[in-house]
């Protein structure tokens, strides 16, 4: 127990630090509260639980680096304790008693008290060894990523050596500290065997010197914790409350890469998309102090991958550096002197983004830097005009003859001469409605994916139509690229049309169709039941309408596409499907939600691929070739073509196929 002088120094230090400490936190609050938008507060009991249980169970930290996951997991759930922890030997530090009493709460509060100092010390060693030491690559950039100097001069390293040793030290002299006690008690603990191991080192040293330790381990420990508080706003530590936060405030999107609208129509909205910090969503503002600088991000950014400008993980730390930095202004209402294309990530990088949702799938703590990028492309189409030039067919194509290939709208139909396709005119009451899309429409090898379907279908007995040529681009492509207006206008003109329609069900056999029509359009009043072919596939064999041969000799592995997969958890479906026609379908290593982008998402379609070390396409290839498979299964138009052109650069005869075009082979 404390003396009387020592507990009114602690109280007074106390009051101190909650009032400096109060600023600082008070600062990053009004700079979060700069961002754009407002809380959405819906299902708000349901959405707080499942945070706290990500929270908790550190559910996103698992998806990958397993072992570095368990040594996480052991500082993190170690450091949550111990706010009981620090609240207990502040009480036993204030009067004579064991905190929690000598029975069964009291015993296994000891017990868990002493096993996860342990687990902290041990994980912390784990973390400064693998990033001091041995110089972990992972933990670090590539020389082409655009950093802040601080950040370039090691900044993110001093940052991990300062929270680290606190923790160390904080955990390991209170551990210490607890030793003394058990010594001081002259006897064992059987629920504190770590320390009670250790207090044997200390047999035999008089009372006065064991008194002695005890306080000076106790002021250490908890004093440690007192002068950290003030700088913890402005460290990574900042995470471990502010996961918790980020999980909780997540907007309730209706996939994971949903994009929220621009209002055209609100004549006093001057800006249209990011170009500096505080125009950034609230909960993007949010990010960066949420961000423990892991890199998890950017070892799974197709683009980081190949060797692009791009990386998702500085892109966080440079925001995180920067408020640091300007905090005080930014905390005032001043406007940011740079755009964050200044600061926090280099033109090219913002275009080598492929919009495939990688980057917030792993992030371990909620983040969603993918956004960022799309906004910025907003501000760099709508506001700058500074955009690659290539992209500008497209933009002419989408407006003028309503594809992206700019080819006649006349022609979107001449895929179907002689397949006898039932346009909605021909049949206005089908079960379903077939969004055949524009590369099926206009691309030579995605036709082969559109006969396929129609084949199926027929034999099927499926009672479908298509729109014909009243079918337009769903301007998926202009919206990642950040032309939100002509976006607009193509989803306004489509919904008037299926309005008009009114589908039962819409087949489409591109996942950015479905995830455009099925999960974005809604935000303009159009809502509609969207399945992927895939997905009418399943139902078909399910249902008995087709059997497809199975064929013993086909060997497959399949590419699952970003907006089909992880954006939108359609992963089943299309193994089924295969399972049913191939006996031998064997999985590449990145699938499912860690699945690896073909590299044509996000617009990149239509332009010319950033400088890197390699193409994503031929990266993606060469995994799947990595098999043994002698057939690609893929089940989007992009990928098709970007896996076919791999394949063809590679030179080798590993086939390039859509899983309706297997289906349809093995009818």
């Amino acid at each position: 127990m404390l003396t009387v002088f020592e507990k009114l120094l602690f109280a007074a230090l106390v009051s101190a630090v909650i009032w400096n400490g109060y600023w600082g936190f008070r600062k990053v609050y009004l700079v979060i509260l700069r961002g754009e938008g407002d809380f959405d507060d819906k299902n708000i009991v349901p959405r707080a639980t499942k945070a706290l249980l990500s929270w908790l169970t550190l559910r996103p930290t698992w998806k990958t680096r397993p072992v570095s996951s368990l040594f996480h997991a052991m500082i993190a759930w170690g450091f949550t304790f111990y706010v009981l922890v620090n609240f207990g030997d502040v009480i036993q530090g204030y009067f004579p008693i064991h905190f929690l009493g000598e029975g069964v709460i009291g015993n296994g509060y000891r017990l868990l008290a002493d096993v996860f100092s342990v687990a902290v010390i041990v994980g912390m060693l784990y973390f400064l060894f693998r990033r001091f030491i041995f110089d972990s690559p992972v933990l670090k950039f590539r020389d082409n990523i655009k950093l802040l100097e601080k950040v370039r001069m090691g900044g993110t390293h001093k940052d991990s050596l300062i929270v680290g040793l606190f923790i160390l030290f904080h955990v390991g002299f209170r551990f210490l500290g607890d030793s003394f006690s058990i010594a001081l008690e002259n006897h064992s603990d059987p629920y504190r065997p770590f320390a009670s191991a250790v207090s044997a080192l200390w047999a035999g040293l008089p009372t006065p010197t064991l008194v002695f330790w005890y306080h000076a381990f106790w002021w250490i420990a908890l004093g440690l914790i007192l002068a950290f508080i003030p700088y913890f706003p402005y460290t990574k530590h900042f995470h471990l409350i502010m996961a918790g936060v980020n999980f909780l405030l997540q907007p309730q999107r209706t996939a994971l890469g949903t994009l929220e609208p621009i209002d055209f129509e609100d004549e006093s909205i001057e800006q249209f998309g990011v170009a500096r910090l505080e125009e950034l969503p609230w909960k993007h503002i949010l990010d960066p102090f949420a961000c423990i600088m892991c890199n998890r991000c950017q070892d799974a950014c197709p683009a980081y991958i190949t060797g692009k400008e791009l990386s998702p993980a500085a892109l966080e730390v440079n925001k995180r550096y920067y408020i640091n930095t300007h905090l005080d202004e930014l905390a005032a209402g001043q406007a940011s002197a740079d755009t964050l294309l200044d600061f926090a990530i280099s033109e090219s990088a913002l275009w080598a983004c492929t919009a495939c949702g990688a980057c917030i799938e792993i992030c371990p703590v909620g983040n969603e830097p993918m956004f960022d990028l799309m906004y910025m492309r907003r501000n760099q189409v709508l506001m700058e005009s500074d955009f690659p030039d290539e992209l500008q067919t497209a933009f002419t194509g989408m407006e003028r003859t309503g594809n992206p290939w700019k080819m006649s709208a006349a022609d979107r139909m001449a895929w179907a001469n002689g397949l006898d396709i039932p346009t909605i005119a021909e049949n206005p009451d089908p079960d379903i409605l077939w969004w055949v899309g524009c590369a099926p429409s206009y691309d030579m090898r995605a036709q082969a994916t559109a006969k396929a379907l129609a084949k199926v279908m027929k034999a099927a007995g499926v009672n479908f139509a298509v729109l014909g040529e009243r079918e337009s681009c769903t301007g998926d492509s202009a919206r990642r690229a950040g032309n939100e207006y002509l976006f607009f206008t193509m989803a306004t003109q489509n919904i008037e049309t299926l309005n008009e329609v009114n589908p039962k069900r819409i087949v489409t056999t591109c996942p950015h169709c479905l995830h455009t029509i099925g999960k974005e359009y809604g935000q303009y009043g159009g809502h509609y039941e969207v399945i992927h072919h895939t997905q009418l596939l399943n139902e078909l064999i399910a249902a008995g309408k087709i059997a497809p041969r199975l064929e013993s000799q086909l060997k497959v592995t399949y590419h699952d596409p970003c907006y089909l997969g992880r954006h939108n958890g359609v992963f089943e479906e299309p193994r089924q499907v295969l399972r049913s026609a191939a006996r031998d379908v064997v999985e590449m290593e990145r699938h499912r939600n860690l699945s690896f982008c073909c590299g044509a998402g996000g617009a990149q379609m239509w332009k010319e691929e950033e400088h890197g070390l390699e193409a994503v396409n031929m990266n993606r290839y060469q995994e799947a070739v990595s098999t043994g498979a002698d057939t690609i299964a893929v089940s989007c138009p992009f990928c098709l073509t970007m896996l076919t052109d791999a394949s063809k650069q590679a030179e080798e005869s590993v086939a390039v196929k859509d899983i309706v075009e297997i289906v349809a082979d093995a009818l």
